[in-house]
């Protein structure tokens, strides 16, 4: 099956760093994060709770800015275009494919061979990563919650006692990674299940020849190798 062309348009190089930034701060929390529940290297702790806390301060400041920069930075809102838009409009499934929430479903599940073309992310894709910020969120206000210079000062303290005492937000806390952890394994099923070229592009800025898509014409117009062969538009 062919796919749509790869272009760096669809992930500028603003959204490419703050996905490295994003990687490299949840591999540190998660494993400052078991370090922290399972302390066995003692004099480690001081070390992990201090890098556990500062990369909780990098993951939530990095989501705000990547959140507020899609409103001033544009993206191709499907693959197999170079045409762009303010990225917030790519957020929600899209006129040429909220229709394909099921087939896409179907393909994830191995129900369907191919998947529908349009759109640089599926629809299930879509409706997922709009919870990443709203984790990301929580996750960063169960922290405060439990952070010294923090856990006492009313808003924290609030909704400490809300839950029922720190054991409990210390254990929603916990067990909230494993919720960061189930989606990364499947983010990067669901990046990769056509093969690794959206991964080359998000993270090295490879483009992929492959199929051009005109989101004028909710249609395929052509196809585009790159330059390493004959193409056509």
């Amino acid at each position: 099956m062919a796919h749509l062309a790869h272009y760096r348009e669809a992930h500028p190089l603003a959204f490419v760093i703050t996905h490295w930034i994003n990687l490299v701060a949840m591999i540190l929390l998660i494993v400052t994060g078991f370090c922290i529940h399972f302390p066995f290297w003692p004099y480690f702790m001081g070390i992990a709770r201090g890098v556990h806390v500062f990369f909780g301060f990098v993951l939530f400041i990095n989501c705000v800015v990547r959140v507020v920069m899609a409103f001033f930075v544009k993206s191709a809102p499907t693959g197999g275009t170079r045409e762009q838009v303010l990225d917030y409009k790519t957020w929600l499934p899209q006129a040429d494919n909220r229709h394909q929430a099921g087939a896409w479903i179907k393909y994830y599940l191995f129900l369907k061979k191919d998947h529908p073309l349009g759109a640089k992310l599926g629809v299930p894709q879509k409706i997922s990563y709009l919870a990443i910020p709203v984790l990301i969120v929580v996750m960063f206000y169960t922290g405060l919650c439990l952070w010294a210079p923090t856990m006492n000062v009313g808003f924290f303290e609030a909704g400490t006692n809300l839950v029922g005492g720190l054991m409990s937000m210390r254990i929603i806390h916990y067990f909230m990674m494993y919720v960061f952890i189930c989606f990364m394994l499947i983010h990067m099923y669901l990046a990769n299940i056509e093969g690794i070229s959206p991964t080359l592009l998000m993270f090295f800025h490879k483009e992929h020849g492959g199929l051009v898509y005109s989101p004028e014409k909710h249609n395929i117009v052509g196809e585009d190798d790159l330059g390493h062969g004959a193409s056509h538009k």
